[in-house]
């Protein structure tokens, strides 16, 4: 009989679930169910309901075991990915007492500026933290309640992110694990301890209102019985800690020693690396998580990337090849057309304010070709600019690891490379979160066998590079990267204000 592992991916717009081979790394079924945003919301508002995500994880657990033909008494544990950030609020009774406010959600702001205003400013947050308190993270999301909605906020029992949520449906069990804990502004990442002086910034009573926080290798909990009938699955196997998906893509990539650098092209981006101890950024650009095998996990996170490629292919009406055959026929540097991809604000740089800007529109570049491709170099640049500060940090890449949806293009890959200056590779599973918490999941279930294993051990032995997906940067477009990267920096910095005032236009 074999031995069967779960990993499920539960992101913004849908969620995946993979049935891996224990023995052989294998992914022996794949399947996937989205789930949109709430609509109708104010700018900047971004939510869902978390019951989305629970039948849309079911219904890929239960395609997934098909596709494997996988008997129920092969599965030996579960591990859980989930959208970093999230607020899901439950009342007394674990019933979720309104939608859960997103990592993308734009609309809090105000109360970052509040609660580091009550700690003392930037640098004493930073202090407390490791982290500023940016619009994407959770904290914020509590104060809003507490300001916006009293009657909600009166009725919080317990305070959850989406993968937290995801294992009390599997599990019952309540509790937040160290690297998706540190995501929420309100964790000293150095110590993993609570923060006092941002706790009650927000309010006296919240601690009492988070979960316990628990260690990267520990399980969650075990399957709970009316969660496994409905996957068709006996009760009481193991759910492993699991993650947000920054950390569990770090464990899908291989990023699991010092040296090795994730580039996620999502919805989001995301740049990280593993370190051995905390990489804080004084002028809090930086994230300084914590990772998922209790080390930590320098990141860099900027808000828009399929996000900007999508709405432009969606309204030329083209298909993915049809995009990358339209954009590879267009030279590096797009002929002087730039995208300032901040069509849902920006976290890195923080531009919450921010919207989309295409620079050097001319009779030249007015076409859709070019505006296909600037869209690809435009957000591959925003991320770079994190990059660069993960640099002056001391972290360095040699070889970059490319996963998400927008690692799948060659013309992609290519724009990485030269803009990144890095070779940049892709992984034979692409699906890193998912896969990521599969092995977190062996990782667990292993230790809890009595076997002394690492999670390096596991990831060097079943993450494997793709040879057909690598891309070297070449010296003529990398000169064109850095001049073009000078220009958005600058463009960016001098639409500060403009932007501020374009905000209370449209919000009146």
């Amino acid at each position: 009989m074999r031995t069967l592992l779960i990993g499920i991916d539960s992101g913004t717009q849908s969620t995946k679930a993979l049935v891996i081979d224990a023995v052989r790394g294998k992914v022996l079924g794949a399947a996937a169910e989205s789930h949109d945003l709430l609509p109708g919301l104010p700018p900047g508002a971004k939510e869902q309901h978390p019951h989305v995500w629970c039948e849309a994880a079911a219904g890929a657990i239960r395609k997934a075991l098909r596709q494997a033909k996988a008997s129920p008494a092969e599965v030996k544990a579960i591990g859980v990915s989930g959208q970093q950030h999230g607020f899901v609020p439950l009342d007394k009774q674990g019933a979720v007492i309104r939608p859960a406010k997103l990592w993308c959600d734009t609309t809090t702001a105000a109360e970052c500026e509040e609660i580091m205003g009550a700690v003392g400013g930037l640098k004493k947050t930073v202090k407390a933290l490791g982290n500023a308190v940016l619009p994407g993270f959770t904290a914020s999301k509590i104060l809003w309640l507490k300001k916006h909605e009293p009657a909600n906020f009166a009725k919080l029992a317990t305070v959850l992110l989406p993968h937290d949520y995801l294992n009390f449906w599997l599990t019952g069990e309540k509790s937040m694990e160290y690297g998706d804990a540190s995501g929420t502004a309100l964790l000293d990442v150095r110590t993993r301890k609570w923060a006092p002086a941002v706790l009650k910034a927000i309010d006296p009573d919240l601690e009492g209102k988070l979960p316990p926080l628990q260690s990267s290798e520990r399980p969650a909990g075990r399957l709970q019985e009316s969660t496994a009938k409905l996957l068709g699955l006996p009760a009481g196997i193991l759910v492993s800690a699991g993650g947000g998906d920054n950390m569990m893509g770090a464990i899908g990539t291989g990023n699991t020693r010092e040296g090795v650098i994730t580039a996620s092209f999502g919805t989001s981006g995301t740049i990280y690396a593993c370190a051995e101890k905390a990489v804080i950024d004084p002028d809090g650009e930086i994230a300084a998580f914590c990772d998922s095998t209790n080390r930590w996990l320098p990141l860099l996170c900027t808000m828009n990337v399929t996000v900007a490629t999508e709405m432009v292919r969606a309204d030329f009406e083209w298909t993915h090849e049809r995009y990358a055959k339209e954009s590879g026929r267009i030279p590096a540097g797009c002929n002087g057309l730039m995208l300032l991809p901040y069509f849902e604000g920006e976290r890195t740089p923080n531009v919450p304010e921010g919207t989309g800007v295409w620079f050097g529109v001319n009779h030249r570049t007015f076409e859709a070709a070019h505006f296909a491709r600037a869209s690809m170099e435009g957000v591959t640049l925003g991320m770079n600019y994190g990059l660069r500060r993960l640099g002056a940090l001391g972290v360095t890449p040699s070889q970059i690891r490319a996963t998400g949806g927008g690692s799948k293009s060659k013309v992609w890959r290519q724009i990485m490379a030269d803009v990144f200056n890095a070779e940049v590779v892709t992984l034979r599973e692409s699906e890193g979160a998912a896969y990521g918490a599969g092995l977190q999941a062996l990782w667990c279930w292993r230790l809890q066998q009595g076997e002394k294993v690492g999670i390096g051990e596991i990831t060097d032995q079943f993450v494997k590079i793709d040879p057909a997906g690598t891309a070297a940067p070449i010296a003529a477009n990398v000169q064109i990267y850095r001049e073009m990267q000078e220009l958005q920096d600058e463009l960016s910095r001098s639409l500060r204000g403009a932007f501020t005032k374009h905000r209370k236009l449209v919000s009146r």
